[in-house]
């Protein structure tokens, strides 16, 4: 089931739970996302990064909306990171159901100026929105983007910038970064900060840089306004660690139904542990009622 992703993320957001939202690069990461939801009655968020897009083509989203559509679950598709209006109407034109419109290192005006552009054009044709405040950091092998510099998200700044912009969603900075962390220690999110912006805001938030963060601080966001955790390092490396894996010990083999089933597999339990953390699982019906 298709839907836009303010409704899917309102349901999420008034009990309590995230919706992952899984970066996809082909039709692998795809089935990933779905049999992962549909074997966990959850719902869930494909989302494609412009990058992503690169790779695949505009025909490719055209393949996603028809997974998504008759999947058992709510689904949504996200533009992550649109980083101009030219993405936005791209994403829009070829049938997203959400757009991400990231002016976050422009000055305040300039990314409110900005996404009340895109607003305006998305909320014409019933696709939702997500901004971002605040800069997300980015760790090495990420081709996310972020900023060196982890930069918090204001707390003022966050309500003036949702009520003059109209945004659906908000895309917070409380101290993850995007990638995976290399060093021993992974950062310890400023939950205090949340919870204020949270109070302050009243929509659904966004964790950006959802992988390889500690499990007992992702598990106090939901309680805080988050109802959208992105994930893509986590998946991603499961699956080509797998493959790595597979093709060493079998240097001969070609054929991709041999070598994608238990790649696949390894990024499905990884997905499906992670709609676990989010209590997501088990919440589609919230949906059918």
């Amino acid at each position: 089931m298709l839907m836009n992703m303010k409704d899917l993320l309102g349901v999420a957001y008034k009990n309590k739970f995230a919706v992952g939202s899984f970066n996809v690069a082909n039709s692998e990461f795809v089935r990933v996302v779905i049999d992962s939801a549909e074997e966990k009655n959850a719902p869930a968020i494909i989302q494609i990064h412009p990058n992503e897009v690169e790779l695949v083509g505009d025909e490719f989203v055209a393949y996603v909306r028809e997974k998504c559509r008759n999947a058992k679950v709510p689904m949504a598709i996200h533009l992550d990171h649109g980083s101009c209006v030219n993405d936005v109407m791209r994403a829009i034109r070829n049938g997203y159901t959400s757009v991400m419109i990231d002016a976050s290192h422009a000055s305040f005006e300039d990314n409110i100026s900005i996404t009340k552009e895109v607003v305006k054009i998305a909320h014409a044709v019933n696709v939702s929105v997500e901004a971002e405040l605040g800069t997300i950091g980015s760790n090495e092998g990420s081709s996310e983007g972020g900023a060196d510099e982890i930069l918090y998200t204001d707390v003022n700044d966050a309500k003036r910038f949702v009520e003059e912009t109209g945004i659906d969603t908000l895309a917070v900075a409380i101290g993850t970064s995007h990638g995976q962390y290399k060093h021993a220690g992974k950062p310890e999110l400023k939950l205090d900060l949340l919870e204020e912006i949270n109070k302050m805001v009243g929509i659904p938030l966004v964790l950006h840089g959802g992988s390889d963060n500690k499990d007992e601080e992702i598990s106090q966001t939901y309680l805080h306004g988050v109802a959208k955790i992105n994930l893509s390092t986590d998946m991603k490396n499961a699956f080509f660690q797998e493959m790595r894996q597979f093709l060493t010990n079998q240097p001969s083999a070609y054929e991709p139904d041999v070598i994608m089933p238990s790649a696949r597999k390894a990024a499905q339990e990884v997905v499906m542990r992670k709609m676990d953390l989010f209590k997501s699982t088990n919440n589609a019906y919230h949906y059918f009622k």
